[in-house]
């Protein structure tokens, strides 16, 4: 069978940085690391309004079962939930009375529990008080409160990270990159009593770059964003099978701002993440070179 060519359209941007796509079931949000806000598309109108400012470079978002908003801030390092009367409760920001570097992506799994990645991106490094990047996973208590727990030991820059939809695997994308670091699809089984299993490599994208961020389609399917201009393929949206088996690979080509002459892609050609919205969930948002993109596809997310 034919495989069916995405075909990619810039339709909201340029912006500082995007990340963190995600679906409400009529718009999409998605946030804008450097200006500290939250956007939102509406696929109806073409319109892009800002839905909420002050958000701590804000950077990976996800709904829980209940429809409340999370979001990874990687500048007030912490995980928080953004509530509908326009507050925000800190869901954590301290593991073992150290604070956190800079939560990166998350992901729910059924009994509600949060993981999330936690590494230090960029220059800075000089405020660290962790020894270690790794998963995270913040467990709810009767009480209202969160309980931290570290979940892996052998990460040093994790970024995308997913859950399978039966719950017995933890995909992270372990990106760190330059010479004889790991660019790799990982994935971990969770055990019975919640605790992950040895990590077995799914793909290496080693020397070039790997996956930023990633979703699943409804047959489990890893749908990841990887890749830039620098080397490789360049910005590419890979299918991964459940057990690591490159299904399809779709070009994205980042396009020049119509009012930028520089013929420089804007920011880097940088693709970041992705997520499933539209009619059926048919339509694949992909944020990326500070836009936000998107395909109408012949696979589904997850409802």
């Amino acid at each position: 069978m034919a495989i069916k060519s995405w075909t990619f359209e810039s339709v909201s941007g340029p912006f500082g940085f995007t990340e963190g796509p995600a679906w409400t079931g009529e718009v999409v949000l998605f946030t804008d690391i450097p200006n500290n806000r939250i956007m939102r598309y509406n696929p109806q109108t073409g319109k892009t309004d800002v839905f909420r400012e002050a958000t701590n470079e804000a950077n990976g978002l996800m709904f829980d079962q209940l429809g409340q908003l999370y979001a990874c801030e990687g500048g007030g390092r912490c995980i928080a939930r953004y509530n509908a009367d326009g507050s925000c409760d800190i869901i954590v920001d301290r593991f073992e009375g150290k604070r956190l570097n800079s939560p990166n992506d998350l992901a729910f799994d059924d009994q509600g529990r949060i993981w999330f990645t936690d590494p230090r991106y960029g220059a800075r490094i000089d405020d660290l008080e962790l020894d270690h990047q790794s998963v995270l996973r913040a467990n709810p208590q009767p009480d209202g409160n969160w309980l931290l727990q570290r979940m892996t030991f052998d990460t040093t820059k994790p970024n995308g990270i997913l859950i399978s939809p039966d719950q017995s695997r933890l995909y992270v994308a372990e990106s760190s990159y330059g010479h004889g670091n790991n660019t790799e699809l990982r994935a971990y089984p969770i055990n019975s009593d919640g605790v992950l299993g040895e990590c077995e490599i799914l793909h290496n994208f080693y020397p070039h770059r790997g996956i930023d961020g990633m979703t699943l389609d409804n047959q489990g399917n890893i749908v990841a964003t990887a890749g830039w201009e620098q080397s490789g393929p360049g910005s590419m949206i890979y299918v991964f099978s459940p057990r690591g088996r490159v299904v399809e690979t779709h070009p994205i080509d980042l396009v020049q701002p119509k009012d930028d002459e520089s013929g420089k892609l804007f920011p880097d050609g940088i693709v970041t993440n992705c997520a499933f919205g539209g009619i059926g969930l048919r339509t694949l948002y992909v944020t990326a070179g500070g836009c936000l993109y998107r395909a109408e596809t012949d696979r589904q997310g997850i409802a």
